[in-house]
């Protein structure tokens, strides 16, 4: 099997008036990382809560690895949310423990490895740190993990330009190449170096799924250039 994550016909609405996934269908090939792009609205959150099985579709179906969102998918997805869901009385080094506990294909030893490239202070509790530092304790935890599919709903967002190039090093350095990253984020620039393929979504639809070499090749532009013109109207 190809596509790690195939997707037919997918529908969520939130009422008559509110439908934020309407009618996607698309394929998430295996070894890849790609970007979910779209404006505010565009339903690229619900997709993801979707994809983690935390949200129920309206209708359509998602495979991940040949099976629905549940336990057993859980396994194999490493889901990185846009805020952070940590208490704030927990040290480093308990959430690394509880990681290692809860993950059987967690590395305490590669995590513990990335905390110390970054003079993060394991004994540390997590409400004495900075939001830059609690960003990167959260990546680290997700990345350490040996998972098939890597969610990551805006990494990078909210800390310094010094904080995205350590993210983005993070990323790209520490998950298996044979795994698919799904990036999220609002930052195109940032991040388009790293990418090998976009799904540009709007109003819950698929508007493109294409690769980064085609938008520079047959269009010209860089992803964040070419995102522009799409969306311009």
């Amino acid at each position: 099997m190809n596509n790690l994550v195939e997707i037919q016909g997918l529908v969520k609405a939130y009422d008559s008036r509110t439908i934020a996934v309407n009618n996607l269908t698309l394929a998430i090939p295996r070894g890849k990382i790609i970007g979910l792009l779209g404006p505010n609205g565009s339903g690229k959150t619900t997709l993801i809560k979707m994809l983690n099985g935390l949200l129920a579709p309206t209708q359509g179906s998602i495979l991940i690895n040949g099976m629905e969102p549940g336990p057993e998918t859980k396994t194999i997805i490493s889901y990185l949310p846009e805020r952070t869901y940590f208490g704030g009385g927990s040290t480093v080094t308990e959430l690394v423990d509880y990681f290692a506990d809860f993950y059987a294909d967690f590395s305490k030893e590669k995590a513990m490895n990335m905390l110390a490239s970054l003079g993060i202070n394991p004994k540390a509790k997590l409400k004495t740190l900075s939001k830059g530092t609690k960003e990167k304790v959260q990546l680290i935890l997700v990345m350490s993990r040996q998972a098939q599919l890597y969610i990551l709903d805006e990494p990078i967002a909210g800390v310094d330009p010094a904080a995205r190039d350590y993210i983005l090093k993070t990323i790209i350095s520490n998950y298996n190449p044979e795994a698919t990253i799904l990036l999220s984020t609002h930052l195109i620039t940032d991040i388009e170096n790293i990418l090998d393929e976009v799904i540009f979504l709007r109003y819950g639809q698929l508007v493109l799924q294409t690769s980064v070499d085609d938008i520079r090749e047959n269009h010209g532009k860089s992803v964040d250039a070419y995102f522009r013109e799409v969306f311009a109207c």
